[in-house]
């Protein structure tokens, strides 16, 4: 008795031999180096990801958005100003307050500029976003997180999510003691 289909049966194995004869007739006609500058998108998932919108060069900009770039710029001490600023100078309002809020909150306090960034990233991985995550890792990186505290910080978001999903199915109350203020009802987990 024989299970499944052989290879010549499938169809996903009939569309994996299209996808790779059209890729050997790109790289035979037009070269190895344009198909893999074409199709970049295949080798590099954070870039399946196309803008919305047209991101604004500097040129572009209203006076209201270059006023906020000159304190992009000016604050984070470089001339790069990235894409997601530049996809929000479409609306001068929205990017003014988002850069206010952004600088607000990764503004020195009590945590280490570093520690900011890494929560951000950790935020950024439950939400799914992949810009993010590479922006706030590049800048995490640059405020002197190593290797190790990335590998680390990647488990505890693993271990973080499984977790949570679990608590959540099993519908877990939560203990008192974890509590700010636990109610005075004479026992635990009422």
């Amino acid at each position: 008795m024989r299970l499944g289909l052989s290879h010549a049966e499938s169809p996903w194995a009939t569309i994996a031999a299209g996808f790779v004869a059209i890729f050997a007739f790109a790289v035979a006609t037009t070269g190895a180096q344009t198909v893999l500058e074409t199709w970049r998108f295949e080798l590099k998932p954070a870039r399946w990801v196309m803008a919305t919108v047209k991101l604004l060069s500097d040129n572009e900009l209203s006076p209201e958005a270059h006023v906020i770039f000159d304190d992009i710029r000016s604050t984070r001490q470089s001339d790069f100003v990235n894409n997601f600023w530049r996809a929000l100078a479409h609306d001068p309002k929205t990017l003014g307050r988002t850069w206010e809020s952004v600088k607000q909150v990764m503004a020195p306090g009590a945590l280490e500029p570093k520690v900011k960034e890494m929560l951000y990233v950790a935020v950024s991985i439950a939400h799914g976003c992949t810009y993010c995550i590479h922006s706030h890792t590049a800048s995490a990186r640059a405020k002197g997180m190593t290797d190790q505290e990335y590998a680390e910080m990647i488990a505890i978001v693993g271990m973080a999510a499984e977790t949570n999903r679990l608590v959540t199915a099993l519908g877990v109350a939560v203990d008192d003691a974890f509590l700010v203020d636990p109610p005075k009802h004479g026992g635990e987990n009422f």
